[in-house]
């Protein structure tokens, strides 16, 4: 399934329409080379769930978390570009951070990725003529809410 996502805008309504149906224990994966959006779209699907505040790309950290309240539910946001090695995932504690929150990962495939499991939405984002285009792939648990 491919979205056309021509400007800002339609970046912030594809966002809510992940965040509507975003629930815990679900993974996003946002594949996608340097500069395709990931971490934009990560920002757009936080808002919609609640977070006003800055959403600082968790290149240098690795991780970010975001609690419920003021969210719907709580997200981790993580950016594996730096892991040379997906074993170093379960350094990190991954496992302890997902636990009864939805997963935004950026650069799944540097922790082993995602879509092997059932709740992971893959969105390989590609840069266009204007804007950008959303390849969504989602694993069987998104069959019935795709965004």
């Amino acid at each position: 399934m491919r979205h056309q996502l021509p400007d800002l805008a339609a970046m912030d309504a594809f966002g809510s329409r992940i965040a509507e149906r975003l629930q815990p224990g679900d993974v996003v994966a946002l594949e996608g080379g340097l500069g395709a959006g990931k971490t934009t779209l990560s920002r757009a699907i936080l808002a919609a769930l609640g977070h006003e505040g800055e959403v600082p790309s968790p290149t240098f950290t690795i991780i970010e978390t975001y609690d419920a309240p003021p969210l719907r539910l709580p997200v981790v946001h993580a950016d594996f570009y730096r892991l040379d090695d997906p074993a170093e995932v379960e350094e990190l504690g991954l496992d302890d951070y997902r636990d009864g929150a939805a997963l935004l990962a950026e650069w799944p495939d540097h922790a082993g990725g995602f879509d092997h499991e059932p709740a992971c939405l893959t969105i390989a984002l590609e840069v266009a003529e204007q804007g950008r285009i959303a390849i969504v792939k989602p694993g069987r648990d998104w069959l019935v809410r795709l965004p």
